[in-house]
């Protein structure tokens, strides 16, 4: 199977007489004899390595069957002419292109039987060849499709099984590879693949039920890593391009879903930032806009703490698209500002409308904002308070001391604040004790900056002289 060979000799006139013939003949019911001379001289011309009289013969021969709805033929025929001895490369890239577009038609006439006989047919012949790695994917997704639809219908025997055997037959092709396939065209797999990948994942978390801590097989967690690694498939600089931009609101829709997943609400937030950049998105102030900067406050505040998560929110709170969502501002602003928030004002105020939206409605969202409160009080009395007591600091965060005990040790491990609690004492100490290195070193620069500040008031003094004296003169 080469195209590599030099053309030995030109059969146009031959060809150009048969086809008429073998079209007479074929349209009087003798398909069989007409076939035979096709296959005939598709021979010649095939060992003469000329390409455009064997594509011309071997379309025709399909064709021929097409025309006559004899549907088993057809797939003999494009079996048999793909396993001819020398076979040309383009000839089968023809003659499978030319089948591949006859699919639609035979799917609305002559119903899936005949359909899907057709496409594992086209299946099978493109299997293992490069060269058709397009039209094989093209096929498969046609095929994955058709399983998705069996997965939804109520006929079905096994909808579970039918939706996996759709995302696994797109699986398997590593479309990122494809040299032949254009980069959109790639891009949409990819996101196909996600989406089956994120349906499946869904369909194993709700039947062994998702709960706070889990095997890392367990569930739907298998597809979950695979969603993730598809997603690093994705060129995030293609997906800038104006016209891609139904592209990467797809693709970081999915992205928002598998990061809710793992309850990693920072990245949820940077995704949502992302598609708030899309022109089309951000020109839409009172709808996809607004909802978009919505969400990014609202996972924003849900964030842990560290330094990146710092920075966004800042960012964020004086960007000036911000402060037109009221509430979302002044929740935000609480968050910034280096004061206590007693979580039952917070409650008060946010929780009736936060409570509404699809983030603060399910309930681990809303603990996990009130945890944040709490973890924001402690960082703002870490920067007060040297000493305070386990009791008051427990007031001041409206916990029990157990509580505030648990959620300050995690905050030290973590090594967002340093804290030593005396248990007998009942004393949490926010200063860690310092070393005498330590002490000398701050000494030495506050000396310096002393001496300096004497040398610059002496200058300053001697030029006041200097000038008072030469008045006087």
């Amino acid at each position: 199977m080469s195209d590599n060979k030099k053309q030995e000799k030109d059969y146009t006139p031959e060809v150009t007489a048969l086809l008429p013939e073998a079209d007479a003949l074929a349209k009087s019911g003798k398909l069989q004899e007409a076939l035979d001379k096709l296959l005939a001289l598709e021979k010649l011309t095939r060992n003469a390595a000329d390409l455009s009289s064997t594509t011309k013969l071997s379309k025709a021969a399909i064709q021929h069957c097409y025309d006559a709805r004899n549907y088993p033929l057809v797939n003999s025929t494009i079996t048999l002419l793909s396993k001819k001895h020398g076979q040309l490369k383009a000839a089968i890239q023809a003659f499978v292109e030319q089948a591949i577009e006859w699919l639609p038609e035979i799917k609305e006439r002559d119903g899936e039987e005949r359909w899907l006989e057709l496409l594992e047919t086209l299946r099978s012949v493109t299997e293992g060849k490069i060269f058709l790695e397009t039209p094989r994917a093209r096929v498969t997704l046609l095929l994955s499709h058709y399983h998705e639809n069996l997965s939804l219908s109520s006929t079905a025997k096994d909808p579970k099984e039918s939706l996996q055997t759709a995302s696994d037959l797109l699986s398997e092709l590593q479309v990122e590879t494809y040299s032949s396939m254009e980069r959109r065209e790639k891009t949409e797999f990819i996101l196909e693949q996600m989406r089956l990948l994120i349906q499946v994942a869904r369909q194993k978390d709700a039947e062994v039920g998702k709960k706070g801590t889990k095997d890392l097989l367990g569930g739907g967690e298998a597809e979950w890593v695979k969603v993730r690694v598809g997603g690093r498939k994705v060129n995030e600089e293609f997906l800038k391009e104006k016209d891609n931009e139904d592209l990467k609101l797809k693709y970081y829709d999915m992205m928002i879903q598998h990061a809710l997943n793992q309850d990693a609400y920072l990245d949820v937030a940077k995704y949502y930032y992302k598609v708030w950049e899309t022109p089309s998105v951000k020109e839409d102030v009172n709808g996809k806009g607004k909802a978009a900067l919505e969400h990014i406050s609202y996972y924003m505040v849900l964030a842990p703490h560290t330094n990146e998560q710092s920075d966004m929110l800042h960012h964020l709170y004086v960007d000036p698209a911000l402060p037109k969502l009221e509430l979302q501002y002044n929740l935000t602003k609480c968050f910034v500002t280096k004061e206590l928030m007693r979580w039952p004002g917070i409650e008060t105020i946010y929780g009736k409308f936060l409570q509404k939206t699809g983030v603060f409605s399910q309930e681990k969202r809303w603990e996990d904002l009130h945890t944040r409160v709490i973890e924001h009080n402690i960082r703002v009395v870490a920067e007060y308070y040297t000493r305070i007591t386990l009791v008051r600091l427990s007031s001041l965060l409206d916990l029990t001391p157990k509580e505030t005990e648990a959620i300050l040790s995690r905050l030290v491990v973590s090594g967002t604040v340093w804290a030593k609690i005396d248990r007998l004492a009942g004393i949490i100490s926010f200063r860690a004790k310092r070393s005498t290195e330590d002490v000398m070193n701050d000494w030495s620069s506050d000396m310096q900056k002393l001496l300096s500040l004497v040398e610059k008031t002496w200058m300053g003094m001697n030029a006041a002289q200097a000038a008072q004296s030469r008045v006087k003169s």
